[in-house]
Protein backbone atom coordinates (compact mmCIF):
# COMPACT_ATOMS: atom_id res chain seq x y z
CA UNK A 1 0.00 0.00 0.00
CA UNK A 2 1.30 3.45 -0.56
CA UNK A 3 1.85 6.00 1.22
CA UNK A 4 -1.40 8.41 1.27
CA UNK A 5 -0.59 12.23 1.82
CA UNK A 6 -2.35 12.38 4.73
CA UNK A 7 -1.30 9.94 6.75
CA UNK A 8 -0.20 11.47 9.86
CA UNK A 9 2.49 10.16 11.99
CA UNK A 10 -0.28 8.30 14.42
CA UNK A 11 -2.32 7.07 11.08
CA UNK A 12 1.28 5.17 9.92
CA UNK A 13 1.98 3.97 13.31
CA UNK A 14 -1.59 2.40 13.55
CA UNK A 15 -0.80 0.81 10.12
CA UNK A 16 2.84 -0.34 11.43
CA UNK A 17 1.17 -1.77 14.12
CA UNK A 18 -1.08 -3.99 11.80
CA UNK A 19 1.73 -5.48 9.80
CA UNK A 20 1.94 -2.41 7.34
CA UNK A 21 5.80 -2.55 6.46
CA UNK A 22 4.89 0.26 4.37
CA UNK A 23 4.27 2.36 7.29
CA UNK A 24 7.48 2.36 8.94
CA UNK A 25 9.21 2.98 5.60
CA UNK A 26 7.48 5.95 5.48
CA UNK A 27 7.65 7.48 8.96
CA UNK A 28 11.67 6.20 9.17
CA UNK A 29 11.67 8.66 5.66
CA UNK A 30 9.70 11.67 7.51
CA UNK A 31 11.49 11.57 10.85
CA UNK A 32 15.35 9.89 10.39
CA UNK A 33 16.66 12.90 9.42
CA UNK A 34 15.71 15.12 11.97
CA UNK A 35 16.55 12.04 14.84
CA UNK A 36 19.98 11.80 13.12
CA UNK A 37 20.53 15.62 13.47
CA UNK A 38 19.61 15.85 17.07
CA UNK A 39 21.92 12.68 18.01
CA UNK A 40 25.03 14.75 15.88
CA UNK A 41 24.67 17.75 17.80
CA UNK A 42 24.47 16.16 20.73
CA UNK A 43 27.31 14.00 20.66
CA UNK A 44 29.54 15.53 17.73
CA UNK A 45 29.83 11.88 16.09
CA UNK A 46 27.86 10.88 12.72
CA UNK A 47 28.75 7.09 13.35
CA UNK A 48 27.40 7.16 16.62
CA UNK A 49 24.74 9.83 15.19
CA UNK A 50 23.93 7.21 12.51
CA UNK A 51 23.60 4.00 15.13
CA UNK A 52 21.69 6.03 17.01
CA UNK A 53 18.83 6.64 14.43
CA UNK A 54 18.49 3.19 13.62
CA UNK A 55 18.28 2.22 17.09
CA UNK A 56 15.26 4.79 17.57
CA UNK A 57 13.12 3.11 14.80
CA UNK A 58 13.85 -0.42 15.99
CA UNK A 59 12.50 0.64 19.62
CA UNK A 60 9.72 1.92 17.87
CA UNK A 61 9.35 -1.37 16.13
CA UNK A 62 9.85 -3.42 19.08
CA UNK A 63 7.35 -0.76 20.88
CA UNK A 64 9.86 -1.17 24.07
CA UNK A 65 8.58 2.18 25.20
CA UNK A 66 5.06 2.46 24.26
CA UNK A 67 4.08 5.58 22.74
CA UNK A 68 1.03 7.38 24.30
CA UNK A 69 -0.53 10.21 22.51
CA UNK A 70 -2.31 11.55 25.30
CA UNK A 71 0.98 12.42 26.43
CA UNK A 72 2.19 14.23 23.25
CA UNK A 73 3.36 13.66 19.39
CA UNK A 74 4.69 11.05 18.36
CA UNK A 75 7.70 13.30 17.14
CA UNK A 76 8.59 14.37 20.54
CA UNK A 77 8.25 10.37 21.66
CA UNK A 78 11.38 9.75 19.02
CA UNK A 79 13.19 12.56 20.36
CA UNK A 80 12.62 11.62 23.83
CA UNK A 81 13.93 7.97 22.53
CA UNK A 82 17.06 9.44 20.81
CA UNK A 83 18.08 11.68 24.01
CA UNK A 84 17.86 8.66 26.12
CA UNK A 85 20.09 6.64 23.94
CA UNK A 86 22.54 9.57 23.79
CA UNK A 87 23.14 9.99 27.33
CA UNK A 88 23.51 6.56 27.96
CA UNK A 89 26.06 6.51 25.27
CA UNK A 90 27.59 9.48 26.69
CA UNK A 91 28.00 7.95 30.57
CA UNK A 92 29.14 5.05 29.56
CA UNK A 93 31.82 6.92 27.38
CA UNK A 94 32.74 9.79 29.96
CA UNK A 95 32.31 7.70 33.53
CA UNK A 96 34.34 9.87 35.32
CA UNK A 97 32.48 13.25 34.49
CA UNK A 98 30.28 14.55 37.01
CA UNK A 99 26.47 14.96 36.17
CA UNK A 100 25.68 18.63 35.52
CA UNK A 101 24.09 20.22 38.25
CA UNK A 102 21.13 21.94 38.21
CA UNK A 103 20.62 25.40 38.24
CA UNK A 104 18.22 28.18 38.24
CA UNK A 105 17.95 28.73 34.33
CA UNK A 106 16.01 32.14 35.15
CA UNK A 107 18.64 33.53 36.96
CA UNK A 108 21.82 35.22 35.43
CA UNK A 109 19.39 38.36 33.51
CA UNK A 110 22.02 39.82 31.99
CA UNK A 111 22.45 36.96 29.61
CA UNK A 112 19.33 37.39 28.24
CA UNK A 113 18.55 37.45 24.52
CA UNK A 114 16.23 37.34 22.25
CA UNK A 115 15.63 34.23 19.67
CA UNK A 116 15.53 36.91 16.95
CA UNK A 117 18.72 38.00 17.48
CA UNK A 118 20.69 34.85 17.68
CA UNK A 119 18.59 33.70 14.41
CA UNK A 120 20.40 36.84 12.41
CA UNK A 121 23.43 36.00 14.24
CA UNK A 122 23.43 32.44 13.31
CA UNK A 123 21.93 32.82 9.86
CA UNK A 124 25.48 34.72 9.02
CA UNK A 125 27.75 31.58 10.59
CA UNK A 126 28.20 28.56 8.58
CA UNK A 127 26.79 25.44 9.94
CA UNK A 128 30.12 24.04 11.16
CA UNK A 129 30.72 27.31 13.52
CA UNK A 130 27.39 26.71 14.45
CA UNK A 131 27.68 22.90 15.31
CA UNK A 132 31.12 23.39 16.84
CA UNK A 133 29.46 26.45 19.48
CA UNK A 134 26.32 24.48 20.62
CA UNK A 135 28.52 20.58 20.68
CA UNK A 136 30.20 23.15 24.05
CA UNK A 137 27.73 24.20 25.51
CA UNK A 138 26.34 22.09 28.54
CA UNK A 139 23.83 19.39 27.90
CA UNK A 140 20.83 20.64 29.19
CA UNK A 141 20.88 23.77 27.10
CA UNK A 142 22.64 21.97 24.04
CA UNK A 143 19.38 19.61 24.13
CA UNK A 144 17.03 21.99 24.28
CA UNK A 145 18.37 24.27 21.28
CA UNK A 146 19.07 21.35 18.99
CA UNK A 147 14.86 20.44 19.42
CA UNK A 148 13.87 24.43 19.78
CA UNK A 149 16.05 25.88 17.35
CA UNK A 150 17.41 23.69 15.48
CA UNK A 151 14.88 21.12 14.62
CA UNK A 152 12.16 23.71 15.34
CA UNK A 153 9.93 21.40 17.53
CA UNK A 154 7.60 23.55 20.02
CA UNK A 155 7.61 23.85 23.56
CA UNK A 156 5.37 21.03 24.12
CA UNK A 157 6.94 18.38 22.03
CA UNK A 158 10.91 19.53 23.21
CA UNK A 159 8.73 18.85 27.05
CA UNK A 160 7.41 15.12 25.75
CA UNK A 161 11.46 14.66 24.69
CA UNK A 162 12.89 16.02 27.76
CA UNK A 163 10.26 14.57 30.14
CA UNK A 164 9.98 18.34 32.06
CA UNK A 165 7.71 21.17 31.83
CA UNK A 166 7.21 23.44 29.15
CA UNK A 167 8.05 26.28 31.75
CA UNK A 168 11.29 24.12 31.62
CA UNK A 169 12.08 24.33 28.43
CA UNK A 170 11.16 28.16 27.99
CA UNK A 171 13.79 28.87 30.82
CA UNK A 172 16.81 26.40 29.76
CA UNK A 173 15.85 28.01 25.86
CA UNK A 174 15.95 31.65 27.41
CA UNK A 175 19.52 30.56 29.08
CA UNK A 176 20.88 28.65 26.26
CA UNK A 177 20.48 31.08 23.03
CA UNK A 178 22.26 33.84 25.33
CA UNK A 179 25.59 31.30 25.97
CA UNK A 180 25.20 30.14 22.42
CA UNK A 181 25.22 33.95 21.02
CA UNK A 182 28.59 34.89 23.56
CA UNK A 183 30.07 31.85 21.99
CA UNK A 184 29.55 32.24 18.17
CA UNK A 185 30.19 35.93 18.97
CA UNK A 186 33.73 35.21 20.58
CA UNK A 187 34.30 32.85 17.58
CA UNK A 188 33.67 36.13 14.82
CA UNK A 189 36.05 38.14 16.93
CA UNK A 190 39.46 37.19 15.94
CA UNK A 191 38.32 36.76 12.36
CA UNK A 192 37.51 40.67 12.41
CA UNK A 193 40.56 42.06 13.92
CA UNK A 194 38.25 43.06 17.46
CA UNK A 195 40.02 41.26 20.31
CA UNK A 196 38.97 42.79 23.13
CA UNK A 197 35.05 44.21 21.90
CA UNK A 198 32.63 42.88 24.15
CA UNK A 199 29.25 42.40 22.85
CA UNK A 200 25.92 44.33 24.29
CA UNK A 201 23.93 41.91 25.62
CA UNK A 202 20.03 42.57 24.89
CA UNK A 203 17.22 42.34 26.94
CA UNK A 204 13.60 41.30 26.59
Amino acid sequence: MSQRPQDTDQELLARLRNGDEQAFVALYKRRQGAIYRFALHMSGSASLAEDIAQEVFLTLLRNEWGFDPQRGTLSGYLFGIARKLVLRHLERSRPDIALEPETDESSNPELATGGDVLAELTHRESLEALRRAVITLPRRYREVVVLCDLEELDYADAATALGCPIGTVRSRLHRARALLLDKLTQERLPRHGLQGWKPVRCEI
